[in-house]
Order: C-alpha cells, then structure tokens, then sequence
C-alpha cells in the first residue's frame, strides 16, 4: 500500500445510528405529546439503539451495503417499533424535573 490515507477515510462507524436518528426525527413530528427535550431524547435515543443491531462501516462501500438494507420493510419496522417503546419507557421514567 503506498501513500497516506486520510485520518477519517477508515473512521468506524455504526450506521445504526442514523437510522435511528432519523426515526425520532419522523416520531417528534408524529408523537408532540412526548417530552423531547434534550435529556428524553437521548434517553430514547441510546435505549432504541441498545434493543437494536449494531450496523458498523468503514468503507464507502460498507455504508452502501447498509443504505440498501436500511430500505428493507422488516429494518425500518424494527426501527419503528424499538423507537416506540423506547418514548413509551422514558415517558414513564423521565429523569428530569
């Protein structure tokens, strides 16, 4: 291997994560009697991703491979479903005033 690749080109990550982001996104547009403040909503944030599988990429290609498994019905209710219960648990145990 010649050369020097970018710091960041091989950056770990878990892909997971953005899927999951973006379905609080959908769930705060859809859910306004939930508490979104900033302390819930990483509450609800870090349960749902500890009750789902982790997605880790490295390469562009890797991150490909997981866009298109994102699109897949059963992954996205998965999603859908851990996010929901996930609201319905910090809802009932908010740790703030």
């Amino acid at each position: 291997m010649t050369g020097k690749k970018a710091k960041d080109e091989y950056a770990i990550r878990n892909y997971m994560e953005d899927i999951v982001k973006r379905n609080i996104e959908n769930q705060k547009e859809k859910n306004k009697a939930a508490c979104w403040c900033s302390r819930c909503e990483k509450d609800v944030f870090a349960l749902a991703l500890n009750r789902l599988p982790s997605k880790y990429v490295v390469t562009n290609e890797g991150r490909m491979y997981t866009k298109l498994q994102e699109m897949e019905e059963q992954q996205n209710a998965d999603v859908t479903r851990e996010v929901y219960k996930a609201i319905g648990v910090v809802a009932a145990n908010k740790r703030h005033a």
